[in-house]
C-alpha cells in the first residue's frame, strides 16, 4: 500500500459522482453531506477509493427503488468516521458472515443484482490494512448503516457541518 496524507472527503465526491447516473435510473437520492474543511487522513488513495466504491455500490444496488443512501461523516478525537446510510434492511441472522467472501444474503436476489460475493471481503481486508474495520448495523424494514474509520492526519483541524 501506499500510504499518503489524503482529502477523504474529495475521494467520496469522485465515488458518489460515479454512481449518479446508476442511482437516477432506480429513482435512488444519492447524497453525499457537506463537509466544512478537507477531511486529511493518512491512507492508500486507491484502496480507499475501492472500499467507497464497494460501498456505494452495494448501496446503490440494494436500496429498494425510490429509496435513499447517504454518504456522511463524522469527527471524533483521532478518526474521522464514514457512514453509509441505506437499503431496506438486512436480517440479524446474517450480519456476522457479512464480510466473508462469497457470502450471499439471498441467493437468486444476488444472481439478478450481479455481482461476485467478494466487495464486502475485500472492503474487510482493506480497512484490516488500514487498521481499521469495516462495521455494520441494520434493521429489517428501516435500513442499514455501514461504516468505517480512519486515523485523522495530525494537523488536521476540520469540523464537520450538516447540509
Amino acid at each position: 500500500m501506499r500510504f499518503e496524507h489524503i482529502d477523504l472527503h474529495k475521494l467520496c465526491v469522485e465515488v458518489v459522482d460515479q454512481f449518479e447516473e446508476k442511482a437516477e435510473k432506480k429513482n435512488i437520492k444519492l447524497k453525499l453531506k457537506a463537509v466544512q474543511n478537507k477531511i486529511s487522513v493518512y491512507a492508500d488513495w486507491l484502496r480507499i477509493t475501492q472500499v467507497v466504491t464497494n460501498l456505494v455500490s452495494n448501496a446503490v444496488s440494494y436500496t429498494p427503488e425510490g429509496g435513499g443512501v447517504t454518504v456522511s461523516f463524522d469527527i471524533s478525537k483521532k478518526y474521522y468516521h464514514v457512514y453509509f446510510d441505506t437499503g431496506e434492511g438486512i436480517p440479524q441472522e446474517h450480519l456476522a458472515r457479512f464480510f466473508e467472501r462469497f457470502y450471499r444474503v439471498d441467493q437468486s436476489r444476488s444472481r439478478e443484482k450481479g455481482g461476485t460475493g467478494l466487495g464486502l471481503a475485500i472492503v474487510k481486508h482493506i480497512l484490516e490494512g488500514h487498521n481499521s474495520k469495516a462495521e455494520v448495523q441494520s434493521t429489517v424494514g428501516k435500513g442499514t448503516v455501514f461504516s468505517f474509520k480512519l486515523t485523522r492526519s495530525r494537523n488536521d483541524s476540520s469540523d464537520v457541518m450538516e447540509s
